[in-house]
């Protein structure tokens, strides 16, 4: 954490993102509260979700492409500036209310979050790369250089999971008493505020791309493709998060009826489990930190093995104390799970290909989200939530054997890296919580 603390670039980007995940819980609160308010339906809320995550999520990876295509500057400020536009109108159609024209504007405001939260991702590591080869020594060995710039990318995307946890336990209690007090539309007005925020702090970031393609957007994504398809690693790694994390969204739905209606805790027992799922985010985030010479597929499992255990857990806990524990348990698991991956696929692609991979693992989260929300609300309808988590915490733990056997080694194609046309391979397409909703 320290690299990132002694690099100005990168402070200010690890403070963009924590405010706009911060300001994002107000968005998310007071849309989901002011749809279920207006509608008693919670088909409604389905397709709010639908909308900011896995609709977005098809489109994100060709936004990412035609972003790093332009030689404007201020890309990535100017998405930031859109959601803010698209949040103010949010805030009007909840005065006036339409159904349709929110989940219009949210599926353009969460086209636009998964795309910038991609470019950040890669700008930030483009920028502890840079902080590192500026602050090497004169003459150091490239194999050094190469170590510690990945140590650097490891420390960066901790601190913005780091970030992602603390809003986690701030942000939801905040919101809800904004909202709650002075209602969803003054929710949304702050929620303007942190993107305005957050497109100011990132004005210097020019996230364009030279001869990673060509200059189509169907070119760039082509190479991309290709990329994945002669990278049989980075696919299997693609596959294996997959799998797991939808094991690992499948939980998140089930929690709120095992508290209220198994454990009888009401609400505030609900909010006292999602703040110990946050805390041990911090502490996972942490731990990844410190642990930069462990292997990232270690890392990775480690962390989906935490939550399979937190899962399994909550279904054997008898009082929210317990679960709570488990709840703790599963933080450091998210902790660790996230980041883990977003370094493997850096390590396994070249720099040129960094914004689409990012748009491809953010994609990959967001359909996880889609489908484990839905999934899990199904499976605690079906079963108890006991049975419910017996099932996902299985899914999970049997995931991280998949995880184990991917090899992430260094190794960036070569032809790639130069700018020469990528190989071509076998078509086909192979994001921890998707860092989607941007409202």
């Amino acid at each position: 954490m320290r690299l990132v603390m002694g690099s100005p670039q990168l402070r200010r980007i690890v403070l963009a993102y924590t405010v706009n995940r911060l300001g994002g819980w107000f968005g998310l609160l007071a849309l989901v509260l002011a749809v279920y308010d207006h509608t008693h339906s919670a088909l409604a809320v389905s397709a709010l979700m639908f909308c900011s995550l896995a609709l977005p999520a098809l489109v994100v990876p060709a936004v990412v492409a035609k972003v790093e295509a332009s030689r404007r500057r201020r890309e990535l400020s100017a998405l930031y500036v859109f959601e803010a536009i698209l949040t103010a109108g949010l805030a009007v159609l909840l005065w006036n209310f339409s159904l349709a024209a929110i989940l219009g504007l949210v599926t353009l405001d969460g086209i636009a979050a998964l795309a910038a939260s991609a470019l950040l991702r890669s700008e930030v590591a483009r920028a502890a790369r840079g902080w590192v080869e500026t602050e090497a020594a004169s003459g150091a060995p490239s194999a050094e250089l190469d170590a510690s710039a990945e140590n650097a990318e490891r420390h960066a995307n901790a601190a913005l999971n780091l970030g992602f946890s603390m809003s986690f336990i701030l942000g939801p209690a905040i919101a809800g008493a904004v909202v709650a007090a002075a209602g969803a539309p003054t929710a949304l007005l702050i929620d303007v505020g942190s993107f305005l925020a957050c497109g100011v702090l990132l004005l210097d970031l020019h996230p364009h791309v030279e001869e990673a393609g060509g200059d189509s957007v169907r070119a760039r994504l082509r190479a991309a493709r290709d990329h994945i398809a002669g990278a049989p690693m980075l696919k299997r790694l693609f596959v294996a998060e997959l799998v797991a994390l939808t094991f690992i969204e499948t939980g998140a739905p089930i929690e709120v009826e095992f508290v209220k209606s198994t454990l009888g805790s009401g609400d505030r027992g609900v909010g006292v489990l999602l703040a110990m799922w946050g805390a041990g985010g911090i502490v996972g985030s942490i731990v990844f930190a410190r642990l930069v010479k462990w292997p990232l597929r270690i890392l990775l499992a480690a962390g989906t093995l935490c939550i399979a255990a937190a899962y399994l857990g909550l279904a054997a806990a008898p009082s929210l104390a317990l679960a709570c524990v488990a709840g703790l348990v599963g933080g450091v698991g998210n902790g660790m799970q996230w980041p883990s991956l977003i370094s493997a696929v850096q390590k396994l692609t070249p720099g040129p290909l960094q914004g689409r991979m990012m748009g491809a693992a953010e994609s990959l989260g967001a359909l996880c989200v889609a489908i484990g929300l839905p999934l899990g609300g199904a499976l605690a309808e079906i079963l108890s939530p006991r049975t419910a988590f017996w099932v996902v915490g299985a899914g999970a733990a049997l995931a991280t054997g998949a995880l184990l056997r991917v090899q992430i080694a260094g190794g960036a194609d070569p032809e790639i890296t130069t700018g020469a046309p990528p190989q071509a391979g076998p078509e086909g397409l192979g994001h921890g919580p998707a860092e989607a909703a941007g409202v």
